[in-house]
């Protein structure tokens, strides 16, 4: 280019183009174990990620085989028992309450109200997703069985609690946002698939109680890792913003 401005070989800017517009958030996976060798691999190549002062905000805890299954396990029976609660009645919730609730331990708040705009594009995105699923509205039961999935995320074979550090505030989270997507193309650009989960930090104990976690370090997420099965969900696309919805006009 004659301004010296370094030109892309286009076959790179159409990759990541590519990659962009097919990755998906993967909600069904094959149960083919993922070689430690291949997930080291995605995470060397997501260190990569643009970070504040390079100060990299974020550690992994990875977790599969039996280690993932006996994670799963107590989140599935903490969010059952969660889910129990919610629909005694009265007399019920009382002697629940004698013995223990599970109420969330996580480091965030994983349950939140949405403003107007957000929520509207929110509520949209999980009606397409369950009228694919084939779950109707009023079907509480069908839709509180694909929400405990979370739990034994997706079926992948392997999941990466996510860590961020507690003192660089939103500039940690903005950081470890960019490590997420740059290890969701990675991925994607060898074959697997990924779903970042937020539900996975409701619940931080069984986590915790598994990993020698570094001080100042809070749980942000989980990430299903593995290679997406045939089942058409993980075709799913919600629509995006339009680049007028994006971009904020001058005054």
């Amino acid at each position: 280019m004659q301004d010296g401005t370094a030109s892309k070989p286009a076959d790179t800017l159409i990759g990541v183009d590519a990659a962009l517009k097919a990755r998906r958030s993967i909600r069904d996976f094959d149960a083919t174990p993922v070689p430690e060798a291949l997930v080291e691999d995605i995470l060397t190549a997501a260190l990569n990620a643009p970070s504040w002062g390079n100060v990299q905000p974020y550690r992994v805890a990875v977790a599969s085989g039996a280690l993932a299954q006996d994670i799963s396990r107590d989140l599935m029976a903490t969010y059952k028992r969660a889910m129990a609660f919610r629909g005694a009645g009265l007399l019920k919730r009382l002697k629940m309450l004698r013995g223990g609730i599970p109420s969330p331990d996580g480091d965030f708040n994983t349950i939140m109200r949405y403003p107007p705009e957000l929520d509207a594009r929110y509520k949209a995105t999980g009606k397409g997703l369950y009228e694919l699923l084939g779950i109707k509205r009023g079907d509480r039961a069908a839709r509180d069985r694909q929400m405990g999935r979370n739990f034994a995320f997706f079926g992948a074979p392997t999941v990466l609690f996510v860590f961020c550090s507690a003192d660089l505030g939103a500039y940690a989270a903005l950081d470890t946002g960019a490590f997420i997507q740059s290890l969701a193309l990675a991925a994607h650009a060898r074959g697997l698939g990924t779903c970042a989960q937020a539900a996975l930090a409701t619940w931080a104990g069984p986590v915790k109680a598994r990993f020698d976690i570094p001080e100042g370090y809070k749980l942000i997420c989980g990430v299903a890792l593995g290679y997406p099965s045939a089942e058409p969900v993980n075709a799913y696309a919600p629509k995006r913003r339009t680049l007028d919805e994006l971009c904020i006009a001058p005054k």
